[in-house]
Order: C-alpha cells, then structure tokens, then sequence
C-alpha cells in the first residue's frame, strides 16, 4: 500500500531467518505489504528486509508481522559492530547444525543408494537394512522440511520445504507399503535400478533411494550454497574487519591511555604506529609517513602523509609514527559509509529479479497442481500405480524456485563487494542497470579530471644560468611569506623537490601588488614576479607554450638577473587521459562542462581529446546541459565532485561523485568513485555490464531449468532422486556463476594521448 500524503517514511532493515526460496520472499513481501502505508524489499541471498513503513508503525510491530507469515525476525546489528566471520571457528551454532545434520544423513544415505543402485551387491534381506537407514533419513535428516512445510500450511502458504516435505513423504509411505504389504519385503527381492520409471512385475518396487536422496542432495545443496553466498559477502567482513576496537589516545602531557574506539571524540588526538591502522577519520598534527588505502579506497599506491594531510579511517600506516586529530568518528567516518552504500546496495533488486520474484509467488501452487494433474493422469490411464507416484513424486522434487531467488541477489553481493574493493560504491541495482546503458557522460573539469589545485607544471631554466633547482629552491624560499595561491604552489613544490623539511629564511620580504613577492635569501636579491617584455628567447618560447595552455607563468630573478620560468596551473590527472579514450571506446559520449574559463577548459579537452566543452557554465547551466542531452535521446550520466554538481548530479540519468568531493555531491549521487581517480568511472561501467550479464545467465539457467525439467518428470522420464540432484545443482551453479565477479578485473587497454 502506498503512505498517504504528509505521511513520515522512515527505512528499518530486518533480519529475516527461515527464508529457503523466491516464494518465500514473495511471501514476506506481501504480509509485509499488508500494513497501511508499508513497502518492503527482501532479499533472500543476505536474508535481510528493508522496510518502507510510517514513523506510526514500530519496528516491533514489522517483526510481529514477519513471525505470523511464518517466519523468524530480528533487529540486525550495525555492520561495523559485527564480529568479522572468518572460518569455523566464528561459524553459529545453527550452521554447525546444519553441517552435523549433513553428515549423519550422508552416513546413512550412502548405504541406501549404492544398494539401490547396484544389483550385483543386494543381498538377502537388502531392502530392510535399506529402510532401516531410511527411516531416520526421511524422519530426522528432512525434519526442517517438515517443519517448515507445516508452518506454511498454517499460513496456507507452499514454499520449496513443501516440495521437498512431500517428496519425501511420498517416496518413504509408498516404500513403506510396498514393503510390508506389496510384497516388496521378500527376503529374495532383488530390484533393478533404472533412470526411467518402470511398470512392476507383480511386486511393488521400493523408492527407498529417492527418500534418502532427495534430502541428502537438498541438503547437500542448501550447504554448497550457503558456503558460496558467504563468499559474496566476505566485502563486508572485509570492511567490518578494518574497524578498530581499541585506540591510544594522546593526552594534553603527552601521555596516552587506551579507550574503546566506542569512546573516542572528534577533537582527540589518538596515536599510529608503524602497521597499525588508522582509527578513525582525521588530521595528522605531527609525523610523516605512507599510508595504504589499498582496503579502504582501492588506491593501489600507499599514500604520503604529513601535518595537515587528511587520513582515512582502516587505512594502515606503513611508515613512522603518526599522532592525528579525529575529525570524524562513528557513523560519520568514510568507512562507515561505505560499509553503508554497500550494504544498502545489496539490499535492492534489478528489474529482472522483481519479474522471477512474482513468478515464484506463484510457482509452488501451480507446480502443486501440475504434480496432481500428473498424478491423476497416469492413473486415469491405466499406469501401474507405483509410475504415477514417481512420477508424481518427481515434479514436486525438481520443480524447486530456489534458483530463481538466488539469480540476482548472489550476483549483486559479488558485484558490489568487488567494486567496494576497486573504489567503486553504488546504490543500489538501479545504478548498476544505469551505468550498463549510458551512452554520454558529463564530466566536471575541477577536481574530476584535474588535482583540483595548484601546482608547478614546468620550470625552465636560461642556459649558463643557476640551473632549474637552485632557482627553485630561492623562489621557493621566498614564497613563503605570500598568502597567493600560486605562491603556496611554488612553495609546497620546492619543498617536495628539494627533499627538506625546511627552505632558507628570508628577509626582507615584501608583496609587490598584482606583481609579485621579493626578498632576501642566503644573501641574495630573488624576486618571483609577472613576465615582462625583457625576457631571453628561450623563455618567450616557454612562456608562449604556457599562455596557450592556460598555465599562470611568473620569472625568478636573482640579483636582477632573469634565471627562470615557473609555470602554475591546475594539472590533469594521470588516470584522466586512459579514462576519457577508454570511455569514447566503450560507445560513451564525453562532454566537458566547468565553470572556469574558456581558455584552460579547452586546454584541458583538447588534451584529452573531448570534443564538445561547455565553459563558464553555472550550476544551472550544468542543469539544463543534461535535460537538453536526455531530451536528445541520450542516457546521461555527471560526473562531479563539488556542490555546484549537486543540481545536475540530481538530474542526470546516473549521478556519479568522486569520492573526494563534497557530502552535497556524494548524497546526490548514485555511483561514488571512492579513490577519486576518473579511471574508477570506466571499471564502474565494465563491472556493471559484466554483472548485469551474469544475472541474465543466471536468470536464463534458473528458468530453463525448470522449464526443461518440470516437463520430463511429467512424463516419466525422471528419477525422483536424479531430481533432487539437479534441482540443488541449479542452485549452486547460480552461485558459483556470481561468486565469479569476485574475481574480476578491468581489462588494460593502450591509451591514445592528444596533446
């Protein structure tokens, strides 16, 4: 039902326990639904609910209403406080259930089937010792079937459990007939083993293999399978994993004290030693190191850190010992959020899943009625009872929607999880269907294809002179009395070059207003001003070069005498040129659209070759830039990372934000590329086709299936435990289909350059 108007939504996620195929999460959906003004969305791989319900309905009240359609509900824990499963020594107690109920069913299985199946090794009295193992089979080794089975029936609901509850019962009552009063329990019977049902021969035959196989092989299934979806969730125990417990908190007399991580502030400033990972979001205030993102943001390269460097929580320090100020802490730290994104993005369904879902809600009664209608026509035909009941028995075991309910979501947890560790994060399936179909993207120039500040680009040196790093190292020093961006850029830039911590002082330092700075160092007049018409020929050519690519250039001179040219701008990014031709060969229109002006714009697109540019564009230029692509048949995705992209962001087909934008800009978008590289762009994309083609063969196979299957136990031409086999076999392969995604990789393409 859908909320009234003036009606407060609030978003509570739900464990749901019990849940075994697609019907079942129709099921859940649809009682769910039942509530005034309640959507729900379940997802049947992570058994997890997110419910849509007014602020008047409790989340106790959605538990309620999930336990009486028969199912178990519970409040889930925050990801970041769940204890990281890893390997069986973190396995739950339902799990080793589980497995203990596997074993013994193989145990007594195994006997069952070889004798059945083998001729030449039944002895006399086989067949009781066959049923014998059974007996426990069919009653203990199935009884969660059972279980389940009955609990839907007090709900007038048929699931999986009541497919597979009813084949066995079938092939164990007729056994059990056929033993005691068909004559089947001869001490001389001897029965031969076909994959087709047969006519007896006076005796009725025994399907003890079926009552023992059908359970053994669900089981079977349900483990390979449960095995494999934790696979597709290991991004998230990954992320859970990064979290610290404890962290040294630095006191005001320089002693530290160690407190949950639960305790710490925003203001505090905690210690990193060498290997240890960063606590939470913030500032480093003293020590250098490098710190590696490659967990966190998919950066493969460690970072360089130092005071006033910005340091991301799970990062791991891999240098000297760092003390930081938390500048976030809790849900507000990027972790967090990404742990979030993904975990909101494997709760979500495509398109196709919502179709196999509302088929499935409707799958178990009719294969109910064609199990009947099978039934009832080898009868009405005059077929030996025992074929019918096969045959019968047959349907409900392969007819399983298991495959259905598993097609996407598996799929998904794998995509998303493997995005999160190349520094791609999405919302959701939607955003995925988005990036699978674009064909032009609008790209923000500042920050997105650029660094996004200021930095020395060239330096040329006149010859004889005092060559390029001794100019730079006095421009350097004299820079650091200016407040001008472009002189913190020669600053922060001879600094890095020269490799010390500490430039020469200066003296007498003065501003010269729209010229420049000067001062003294070591000595020396050294003067970083505008260019002037008396410059040697050498410098004019550089000075040419960097007016017509939109550089800032300013002249060192010492002493008066011209030593250099120094040009400033905003550079691009290196991943920006393999990005720009790897999305032209991908089919995806670039558009560039900034507000800066006209001159570095083109600069920057004829560099990377990007044909159409859009200059000093407004936010509600950038707007009105994507209605006018989309009313132009495009399917339009922005690329930004500032609040000035917040609009078009918004009003794009798919948003795309870098990870190193604004909040404004990552809330409005429906894609993060968390290790703010542009390249991450293209592995979005190819992640998204690749996944959205896994889930069409997962989908293809799952319907198949039974669409081949359902037809052959119909008519006779399938063993009751060889349908039990295939039916837990489509399952896994659904799963180990999408467990592949989790190993891919961006294909390398050569990249062309244009400038």
């Amino acid at each position: 039902m859908g909320a009234e108007p003036g009606v407060v939504l609030v978003t509570t996620d739900l464990t749901v326990g019990g849940m075994t195929c697609a019907a079942c999460v129709t099921r859940v959906e649809k009682k769910l639904g039942k509530l005034d003004g309640v959507t729900a969305t379940v997802n049947l791989a992570t058994g997890m609910a997110r419910v849509s319900h007014p602020a008047g309905i409790s989340p106790d009240e959605l538990v309620a209403t999930v336990e009486k359609a028969g199912y178990t509900a519970a409040l889930p824990e925050p990801p970041m406080k769940q204890e990281p499963a890893d390997g069986d020594g973190d396995e739950s107690e339902g799990a080793r259930q589980e497995r203990h109920r596997l074993v013994v069913t193989a145990l007594l299985a195994l006997p069952v089937l070889v004798l059945s199946m083998a001729p030449g090794l039944q002895f006399r009295n086989w067949q009781w010792l066959c049923f014998a193992l059974a007996a426990p089979v069919a009653v203990w080794g199935a009884w969660p079937f059972h279980v389940r089975a009955v609990r839907g029936l007090r709900h007038s609901a048929a699931t999986m459990d009541t497919l597979v509850s009813l084949g066995v019962v079938a092939s164990f009552a007729w056994s059990s007939y056929a033993l005691f009063l068909g004559g089947a329990g001869d001490p001389g019977m001897r029965m031969p083993f076909t994959f087709v049902p047969t006519a007896s021969d006076g005796v009725a035959h025994i399907y003890l293999e079926a009552a023992v196989g059908v359970p053994l092989f669900v089981l079977a299934g349900r483990f390979l399978e449960a095995r494999a979806r934790h696979g597709t969730g290991e991004a998230l125990r990954s992320l859970a994993r990064l979290t610290a417990k404890e962290v040294p908190v630095r006191e005001d007399d320089g002693s530290e004290r160690l407190i949950p991580i639960e305790e710490l502030r925003a203001g505090q400033v905690f210690a990193v030693r060498p290997g240890e990972r960063v606590a939470t979001d913030g500032q480093v205030t003293e020590g250098s190191s490098a710190v590696d993102l490659s967990l966190v943001t998919g950066e493969s390269e460690p970072v360089e850190v130092g005071p006033g460097s910005p340091v991301v929580g799970g990062a791991v320090n891999a240098g000297g010992l760092l003390l930081v100020r938390a500048t976030a802490v809790g849900a507000d730290t990027q972790l967090a959020r990404i742990t979030r994104l993904v975990t909101e993005a494997q709760a979500g369904k495509a398109r196709a899943q919502r179709l196999a879902d509302s088929v499935a809600g409707v799958f178990v009664p009719v294969v109910l009625a064609l199990a009947v209608t099978a039934l009832g026509f080898w009868l009405g035909a005059g077929a030996d009872p025992q074929a019918a009941i096969t045959a019968c028995v047959a349907v409900l075991v392969v007819a399983c929607p298991c495959a259905l309910g598993l097609a996407t979501p598996t799929a998904l947890m794998a995509a998303t999880g493997r995005g999160a560790q190349l520094g791609v994060l999405v919302t959701g399936p939607q955003a995925l269907e988005g990036l699978q179909h674009l064909d032009a993207v609008v790209l923000d120039k500042t920050g997105t294809l650029t660094t996004g500040h200021m930095t020395v680009t060239r330096v040329t040196a006149v010859l004889e002179g005092l060559g390029s790093d001794a100019v730079l190292r006095l421009a350097g020093a004299v820079e650091q009395g200016s407040e001008h961006p472009l002189g913190r850029a020669v600053c922060a830039y001879a600094r890095r070059e020269s490799g010390e911590q500490r430039l020469p002082d200066v003296s007498g330092f003065s501003a010269l207003l729209g010229r420049g700075v000067r001062g003294r160092v070591e000595g020396r007049l050294v003067e970083v001003l505008a260019p002037d018409e008396d410059l040697p020929a050498v410098l004019v050519d550089a000075l040419t070069a960097s007016e017509s690519a939109a550089r800032t250039p300013v002249v060192v001179r010492v002493d008066g005498a011209v030593e250099a040219l120094i040009e400033v701008g905003d550079v691009v990014r290196p991943g920006s040129y393999r990005a720009v031709d790897r999305l032209r060969r991908l089919g995806i229109r670039p558009v560039l659209a900034t507000g800066d002006r006209e001159a570095p714009a083109r600069a920057v697109a004829q560099a990377l070759g990007i044909e159409e540019v859009h200059a000093r564009c407004t936010p509600e230029g950038k707007a009105a830039l994507v209605r006018e692509l989309r009313e132009q048949g495009y399917r339009v995705a922005v690329v930004g990372d500032g609040v000035n992209d917040a609009a078009a962001l918004a009003g794009a087909d798919l948003g795309i934000a870098m990870g190193s934008g604004t909040d404004v800009a990552i809330g409005a978008a429906d894609v993060t590329l968390v290790r703010g590289d542009i390249e991450a762009l293209v592995d979005a994309v190819l992640l998204a086709r690749r996944t959205l083609g896994t889930i069409r063969t997962n989908l293809v196979w799952a319907f198949g299936y039974n669409v081949v299957t359902v037809p052959l136990a119909m008519v006779g031409l399938l063993n009751p435990m060889l349908a039990a086999a295939a039916m837990s076999a489509s399952s896994v392969l659904v799963v180990a289909n999408s467990l592949r995604l989790r190993a891919w990789q961006p294909s390398s393409i050569p990249v062309r350059r244009y400038a």
